[in-house]
C-alpha cells in the first residue's frame, strides 16, 4: 500500500481542506494523475497521485480540514492482484455513501467538555471537529475559552477566528445583561371575566416577544440582502491575512520612481519579444530582476524570523501574487536573481497560467522568501500590502502612467510609477527599508541592460 498524504502547500501552511476526490474508491489511478482538489490559503489546487494503482482507501471526506502529511486515502500499487472483485471493495463505498448509519454507534460521541484553560481542550476539539490554525489558538490562549464550548462553522466543523469573536461577544452580552424581571401590570380596568386568560395563557402570550418574525417584502421595495458563505479559500485567506497582521509590525514606506528609460526599451523590444517569445513584455519582471539585485545587496530583506532568531535565506526566492477567480495565490520564482528580464518574463507567465487553471505543484508555492505583487495591473497607483507569512517584506508596484515632472528646472513628461514596501518593523528599520527601496528605484531609473 502507498499512503496518500496532505501535501504542505507553504512553509507557514500547518492544514489543508480536501474540497473534492476525483477518484473513487476501487478506480485506476495512474502516477501525476490528478487525484484531489485542497484549498488552502496559499493554494487552490489540484494533486497529482504519486504512484499508479488503485485508489483502494479514501480516509478523508471531502470538506473536511485535516493537518498537513495526514494519510487521506491509500493506494494498492501496480504490483498488487488488482481483480474485477478488488474494485468493488464493499466496506469504504458504503460507509461513504451511508455516513449516517455510523450515527448510532457510541464511539462517534462528543467527549466529555474539558475545564477552561486546559491544554487537553484543544486536543479533544481537534479530534472532532480538525485541526485549528495558529490564530485560533492563539486567541483562544489569551482569552481563556474552553474551546469543547465553541461550536465551529468552518468546513467540517472547524473552529474559525470568527467564532470565537461570536463566542466572546455572546458571552460578553450575558455578563452585562442584567436578570430579567417580571414586568409590573399597568393599572387599567379589569378585563370582562370571560376574557380572562388563565395564568399558564398569560405567560405563554410573553414568549412571542423574543421570537424574530421576517418582515414582509412590500411591493417596489428592495429584497433582502443575500447571504451566502465564504468559500475554504477565502476563508483560509482571510484567517491567514488576519494572523499576519497580529504577528508582524507593519510599516509600509512609497517611493516614486521613474519609469521612463524601462517604458522606451520596453517599447521598442515587445513587438519582437512577442514574435519571438510568444508572449507578451510587461513592467513585472524589470520590477522583480530590480528587486533581486536589491535583495542581494540587502539580504535582511530576504531574511525571516524564527522566535528570536534571524534566519538569513541562501537563494533569493520571490513569490509573485497571482490574483484568481475566487482568491489569491503566490507561486514562487526560485533563484530570481539568476534570470533575465526574459527568464523573468516567462517564468510569471508560466506560473500565473498554471496557478488559474489549477496546474500548480506543491512545491511551486512553498520557499518563498520575498513577494511582490502588482496591483497596477488594475490600475491602482499604490497600496499598502499585506505581509506574506513567514516573510519579513513584501514590494506592492503600482501602475506606469505618464505624469508632468520637473526635470532640469524644465517641465517634462515622463512614465511615472509608485513602489509601497511593506516591512517587519520588528527586524528591519524605516531607515534600511528606505535604502532598499531606493536601490530598487536607482536600477530601474538608471536601466541600462538589454532585453534582447
Amino acid at each position: 500500500m502507498i499512503d496518500v498524504v496532505m501535501p504542505q502547500m507553504g512553509e507557514s501552511i500547518v492544514e489543508g481542506t480536501l474540497t473534492k476526490w476525483l477518484k473513487r474508491a476501487g478506480e485506476r489511478v495512474e502516477r501525476d494523475e490528478p487525484l484531489f482538489e485542497i484549498s488552502t490559503d496559499k493554494v487552490d489546487t489540484e494533486i497529482p497521485s504519486p504512484a499508479a494503482g488503485v485508489l483502494s482507501e479514501i480516509l478523508v471526506e471531502e470538506g473536511k480540514t485535516v493537518g498537513i502529511n495526514t494519510v487521506v486515502g491509500r493506494i494498492r500499487d501496480s504490483n498488487g492482484a488488482v481483480s474485477g472483485a478488488g474494485a468493488q471493495e464493499p466496506a469504504p463505498a458504503a460507509e461513504a455513501a451511508h455516513p449516517e448509519a455510523e450515527v448510532p454507534q457510541p464511539k462517534t460521541g462528543a467527549p466529555p467538555a474539558a475545564p477552561a484553560g486546559a491544554p487537553a481542550a484543544a486536543q479533544v476539539v481537534e479530534e472532532t471537529a480538525g485541526p485549528l490554525s495558529p490564530l485560533v489558538r492563539k486567541m483562544a490562549r489569551e482569552n481563556n475559552i474552553d474551546l469543547a464550548k465553541v461550536k465551529g462553522t468552518g468546513a467540517g466543523g472547524r473552529i474559525t477566528k470568527q467564532d470565537l469573536e461570536n463566542y466572546l461577544a455572546s458571552q460578553a452580552a450575558q455578563a452585562a445583561s442584567p436578570a430579567p424581571q417580571p414586568p409590573a401590570p399597568p393599572p387599567q380596568a379589569p378585563p370582562p371575566r370571560h376574557a380572562a386568560p388563565p395564568p399558564q395563557a398569560q405567560a405563554v402570550a410573553t414568549i412571542p416577544q423574543t421570537v424574530e418574525v421576517p418582515r414582509p417584502v412590500f411591493p417596489g421595495e428592495a429584497p433582502a440582502n443575500r447571504i451566502e458563505p465564504m468559500s475554504n479559500m477565502r476563508q483560509k485567506i482571510a484567517e491567514h491575512m488576519v494572523f499576519s497582521k497580529h504577528t508582524s509590525a507593519h510599516v509600509t514606506t512609497v517611493h516614486k520612481v521613474d519609469m521612463t528609460r524601462v517604458a522606451k526599451m520596453r517599447d521598442r523590444v515587445k513587438a519582437q519579444f512577442q514574435a519571438q517569445y510568444g508572449f507578451g513584455l510587461t513592467y513585472l519582471p524589470f520590477v522583480v530582476r530590480a528587486a533581486a539585485a536589491a535583495l542581494r545587496q540587502y539580504p535582511i530583506l530576504n531574511a525571516s524570523i524564527d522566535g528570536t532568531n534571524i534566519v538569513y535565506h541562501r537563494d533569493i526566492n520571490i513569490g509573485i501574487a497571482v490574483a484568481l477567480e475566487n482568491g489569491l495565490i503566490v507561486p514562487v520564482i526560485r533563484n530570481a536573481d539568476e534570470k533575465t528580464v526574459a527568464g523573468l518574463q516567462r517564468s510569471i507567465v508560466d506560473l500565473a497560467a498554471r496557478a488559474r487553471s489549477r496546474q500548480l505543484r506543491p512545491e511551486e508555492v512553498q520557499g518563498g522568501t520575498f513577494s511582490i505583487t502588482n496591483f497596477g495591473s488594475f490600475g491602482s497607483i499604490f497600496a499598502t500590502p499585506v505581509i506574506n507569512q513567514p516573510q519579513v517584506a513584501i514590494l506592492g508596484c503600482g501602475a506606469v502612467e505618464k505624469e508632468p515632472v520637473v526635470v532640469d528646472e524644465a517641465i517634462a513628461i515622463r512614465s511615472v510609477a509608485y513602489l509601497a514596501l511593506t516591512f517587519d518593523h520588528r527586524l528591519i528599520d524605516g531607515a534600511l527599508a528606505d535604502q532598499f527601496t531606493g536601490r530598487i528605484k536607482q536600477i530601474l531609473q538608471d536601466w541600462a541592460e538589454e532585453v534582447m
